[in-house]
């Protein structure tokens, strides 16, 4: 078997009994969508296609998330406990891939990273299409919505696959769909985020965009699979850069002694032609700091720059370093040591209300702080433990007190926890994340 996890695996002692790799399933029941990586992304697709009346099937090597699915207990938070025992008759999760044969649809959702040196890691998409191409039968539809750089499912994707006997668009058919899971979005979800789909041929098209069109309220079909990769690169560069642009201009607004919200404020009064972004920490999470550099490395390879991408990765990249530098400036301004001072970080996670600490911002700035000789505790009601490369933060215990008594609090992520009548006891309070109505308030 050569299947990828779509998350970290863990022991099998941690599965609920009864589950995991040895849970037996029911073959008199025959699944119709196979879902391979159940994480932040394959998981609600997984729920989707079941509550459209698929009998749906997600696979994983991860047993704690294959475990949690089949006790009915989300084990991210892109899916709710409620989604989960509506469609408790026709989801199920499994690590044995062998039922992938007798599925009319497989969709791939396993993670595309990037290494230590920002250079795209397939190693994942392509053990997972191998899995898929050893089970692989006439008929059936692939989607692979993994996101990728333009031509990998037209290329490596395909090759893989055909490596079956099976041509792709003639045996079977071959779709990309981009997913658009945005966790703790609670105006936008899979039903009415609109899906954008590309096939391999005018057949492969049809087949996806008609699956998808079950599932979701609109569905924009693209030219091939090419654009449709393209699409959802272009969406997160967007966003890539516009936070970059924000984030440089708040510093400037900060050297200048203009406020960068009542800014931000006064632009997005335009009613056309302006969208109003918000500076922070960082930026962080699974899609804006890595999606880019996979189209900046295609690019690279075509011997064609995608300047804008690079530059707006390095300004985000640098944003905790300079919020560690204006806690460095704003305790020597108050007198106090640098070395020994105590900081607590409010809030860890990438974005705001979720549980989510993947490439979260807060990580560079603790190192950065704890390499000053800063004592820096952590606070966040959707994390128990964090580390900051290989060091772990000490937690609050005492949330008020903490504030209360720390030489500095920073407000790294606004989780809805963190009020201004709780942040008013701080004695000094940096808030990078947004104005706050207290005295010892200083902003970017």
């Amino acid at each position: 078997m050569d299947l990828i996890a779509s998350v970290p695996p863990v022991s099998a002692a941690s599965a609920a009994p009864g589950y995991g790799p040895t849970a037996v399933l029911d073959r008199a029941r025959t699944t119709e969508v196979a879902v391979v990586g159940i994480g932040y992304a394959g998981l609600p697709l997984a729920v989707a296609a079941a509550e459209a009346g698929h009998r749906t099937r997600g696979l994983d090597l991860n047993e704690f998330l294959v475990a949690q699915v089949n006790i009915g207990s989300p084990p991210v938070d892109t899916v709710t406990e409620a989604q989960l025992a509506a469609v408790s008759g026709l989801l199920d999760a499994t690590t044995d891939p062998a039922f992938l044969r007798d599925c009319s649809v497989i969709a791939v959702c396993v993670p595309t990273p990037v290494d230590a040196h920002g250079v795209p890691d397939l190693g994942p998409l392509l053990s997972a299409t191998r899995t898929v191409r050893d089970h692989l039968r006439p008929d059936q539809l692939v989607i692979i919505e993994s996101t990728t750089y333009p031509g990998t499912t037209d290329g490596v994707i395909r090759e893989t696959l055909e490596e079956s006997g099976l041509v792709a668009g003639e045996d079977f058919y071959l779709a990309f769909s981009p997913e658009r899971v945005d966790p703790g979005n609670q105006r936008f979800g899979f039903h009415n985020t609109p899906k954008v789909v590309g096939g391999l041929t005018a057949e492969c098209r049809a087949r996806a965009a008609g699956f998808y069109r079950k599932l979701t309220e609109q569905v924009h079909v693209t030219r091939s699979t090419r654009e449709a990769e393209a699409a959802k690169i272009l969406e997160n560069t967007y966003r890539q850069v516009n936070l970059a642009l924000v984030n440089e201009f708040a510093q400037i607004c900060h050297r200048l002694g203009v406020d960068v919200w009542d800014t931000i404020d006064a632009a997005a009064t335009k009613p056309f032609g302006f969208t109003p972004f918000r500076p922070g920490v960082g930026v962080g999470g699974h899609c804006i700091p890595v999606d880019p550099l996979y189209l900046v490395h295609r690019a690279a390879q075509e011997g064609l720059p995608f300047r804008m991408a690079e530059q707006a990765q390095r300004i985000n990249d640098s944003m905790p370093v300079w919020v560690a530098a204006r806690v460095r400036d704003l305790l020597a301004r108050h007198g106090i040591a640098i070395r020994g001072a105590r900081v607590l970080l409010l809030g860890v996670t990438y974005k705001p209300d979720v549980a989510d600490v993947r490439h979260s911002p807060a990580e560079s700035l603790a190192a950065e702080l704890l390499g000053a000789g800063v004592d820096v505790v952590f606070h966040d009601p959707y994390v128990d433990a964090f580390s900051a490369r290989g060091r772990e933060l000490r937690p609050s215990r005492d949330l008020p007190a903490d504030v209360a008594t720390a030489d500095l609090t920073v407000v790294v992520q606004r989780h809805r926890a963190y009020q201004d009548e709780l942040l008013a006891g701080a004695r000094l309070l940096l808030d990078p994340s947004g104005p706050a109505a207290t005295a010892g308030t200083s902003r970017p």
